[in-house]
């Protein structure tokens, strides 16, 4: 079974601006790979952040340095007009496996609802290029999104809820979660199951998580929930965020686990993997 991490940030200057992530001024590839292959992890999709201007070209590094054991999900600012003419090449970069977005906060949270990223929706869908977005409070707006552009592969971020950016946990962290369900009747619509422990109060196995992933499970499936960390958010090990769903998730059968924990997400994204 391939374990791939659906999310993870790689940065070398800076500190993190989200105070829920390890406040270090770097957390690089070669620092990754031996944690990574302690927990039993093949390989991980990497996600640029903001803080470091250089973490895509560490990222590009990581894919050339290190084969089958990184992908890229990357963004580029949607407020300038030349990003539109990038879209349909977007994949041809190496490793790069589509785009993610956070729009949890204006004006990017009212472009999910005016109509402005209209231009983006058909691009991507066009051009076969998948999104991943944190949105949690725009999730109604994401359904309208999908029912206009059904050939358009979109990824819903931390279970739909804030990830780092919100302190409430347990059922707290989830009320948005019959929004998030109702997103299951779009057959192109996926979500990643990533941070899961940094929602909880509570020690591993964190039980009250585990109740919201069965409700993912049961209304997407084992072919739309991916499995993944954000591990430097993560207030357990990289083993024990994967045996949380390998040993302490029983309603996963064998085969749902091989889907849930990587082949899923390489179908998703397109990632043509080799090691």
């Amino acid at each position: 079974m391939q374990i791939i991490d659906a999310q993870i940030h790689l940065w070398g200057a800076g500190l993190p601006s989200n105070a829920s992530h390890r406040q270090v001024t770097h957390f690089t590839p070669e620092e990754a790979i031996p944690l990574m292959d302690e927990g039993g992890v093949d390989a991980a999709v990497i996600h640029p952040p903001g803080w470091d201007p250089h973490s895509t070209e560490m990222a590009f590094a990581a894919v050339r340095n290190y084969p089958g054991r990184f992908a890229i999900m990357g963004s580029m600012p949607l407020d300038r007009p030349e990003a539109r003419e990038r879209i349909a090449s977007w994949r041809d970069q190496p490793g790069m496996l589509g785009l993610r977005y956070t729009f949890l906060h204006d004006p990017a949270r009212r472009w999910l609802s005016d109509g402005r990223l209209e231009w983006l929706w058909q691009a991507a869908e066009d051009a076969g290029v998948p999104i991943a977005m944190l949105a949690t409070d725009s999730l109604t707006d994401i359904a309208g999104i999908a029912e206009r552009h059904p050939a358009l592969r979109l990824t819903i971020d931390h279970l739909g809820g804030r990830g780092g950016l919100t302190t409430l946990k347990d059922d707290a962290a989830m009320t948005h979660m019959p929004h998030l369900l109702a997103l299951a009747r779009f057959p192109n619509v996926a979500v990643k199951a990533t941070g899961a422990p940094g929602y909880s109060a509570q020690r591993y196995p964190f039980p009250i998580m585990q109740t919201y992933l069965r409700q993912i499970y049961d209304a997407f499936g084992p072919h739309r929930m991916f499995w993944g960390t954000d591990i430097t958010k993560m207030p357990c090990s990289w083993k024990e965020c994967v045996t949380m769903f390998t040993e302490a998730s029983p309603w996963l059968s064998e085969a749902d686990k091989r889907l849930v924990m990587g082949e899923a997400i390489c179908a998703w994204w397109g990632w043509n993997r080799t090691v």
